[in-house]
């Protein structure tokens, strides 16, 4: 008998001894999965750029005369729609930049079309919020941080677009250039130029860029999937309680968090959950939009990297610097009237369902119209 429980004691110990070594085991596996999903997503990033290039001249006289993108303010509704079609703004950033590689848009033209892409990206927080709403959570906290992120995002961003547009005129940046884009771009050529050979050979060329637009939606999913995956305990918000009630905490943590994810679309939905629980309120994310909507550039500076030309590096070089400015020069001068103001406004829209009709439905023309003036 004494045998027996022995036995039984020792299979019970040598259980518990496992465990964790299976624990560690499985931990080590999902962390290379992950490396491994970051690899590929980059594989698949890189391999985007290469076809949307390639297919983007052929799809010249669509872009120009059956969508009327021949200037700057149809390239700024153009870009807009784009993301709300696919409901993110860094695939339609990508595209800004091919279309002006091949000569389809001017540099103007995919600065503003860029600028659109966000302005159309920041929609995504309102549509989680209205997802919210049907889920049965509060009505009034849900939305209010998708139109706070949607309003915060187009005041800054339509201010910017007039300094961006007075540095891209000037000219003072043009010097300003990434040595090793070269470099960089010829490894690439040597891996991706055959894959895209490939593809000509039974695909016609326009194609080419429907097909590496694909290729780019899956490639931020799947990095998206490689993020690790904390809940709020976890991450020890509720500790940082004391922090979001400063503006430039925030303003660098959301730069931080949208320059690891690369996509302002993941940084910015976080909030509505966040809010939900009660770890932040309104007045305190207003410096996280600003932070994030600067490093969102960074998979886009990549693109114009990739595409080795100093146009594009340029152009997206100065949207980074014109929303930097103008953020800067908000937060130092007057942030506590912009605070008030963009609260008051975000009041004022949920105050009825009227209002909030009235506003979905102008922020869905304005771009249309845009596109046909």
């Amino acid at each position: 008998m004494n045998d027996s429980v022995n036995t039984e004691i020792g299979i019970s110990e040598t259980v518990q001894q496992t465990l964790p070594h299976r624990s560690k085991i499985q931990t080590a596996l999902r962390r290379l999965a992950k490396v491994g999903l970051f690899f590929i997503s980059l594989f698949l990033f890189i391999l985007a750029i290469t076809l949307m290039k390639e297919g983007a001249r052929d799809l010249a006289p669509l872009v120009r005369d059956q969508f009327h993108v021949t200037n700057p303010a149809n390239s700024l509704g153009f870009g807009w729609l784009f993301a709300y079609l696919v409901m993110s703004g860094s695939p339609v950033a990508a595209a800004a930049l091919t279309f002006f590689d091949a000569g389809v848009i001017d540099q103007m033209g995919a600065f503003t079309m860029i600028t659109g892409s966000r302005l159309g990206a920041s929609f995504i927080v309102l549509f989680i919020g209205f997802i919210y709403v049907l889920r049965g959570r509060n009505r009034g906290t849900s939305l209010s941080m998708g139109l706070l992120s949607l309003i915060v995002t187009g005041s800054t961003y339509l201010i910017a677009l007039a300094v961006g547009l007075l540095l891209l005129a000037s000219g003072w940046l043009d010097a300003v250039q990434l040595q090793s884009g070269a470099f960089l771009t010829s490894a690439t050529d040597l891996i991706f130029d055959p894959i895209t050979a490939v593809f000509l050979g039974f695909l016609p060329r326009w194609s080419l860029f429907l097909v590496g637009f694909a290729f780019i939606m899956i490639s931020f999913n799947l990095f998206d999937k490689c993020l690790p995956q904390m809940s709020l305990k976890e991450s020890h918000v509720g500790r940082m309680s004391r922090l979001v009630y400063q503006p430039w905490v925030m303003f660098m943590l959301g730069a931080g968090i949208t320059l690891i994810s690369m996509s302002v679309s993941v940084s910015l939905s976080i909030l509505v959950p966040l809010s939900q629980r009660g770890f932040v309120r309104r007045e305190n994310v207003i410096p996280y939009i600003m932070g994030a909507n600067i490093t969102t550039f960074v998979d886009t500076l990549l693109a114009a990297v990739l595409l080795n030309n100093p146009g594009s590096f340029t152009v997206v070089l100065i949207e980074m610097l014109s929303i930097t400015i103008v953020s800067f020069i908000i937060l130092a001068v007057f942030y506590n009237i912009y605070q008030e103001k963009m609260l008051d406004l975000v009041n004022g829209i949920t105050e009825n369902n009227r209002k909030l009709a009235i506003f979905m439905v102008t922020i869905l023309i304005v771009p249309i119209v845009l596109l046909f003036l």
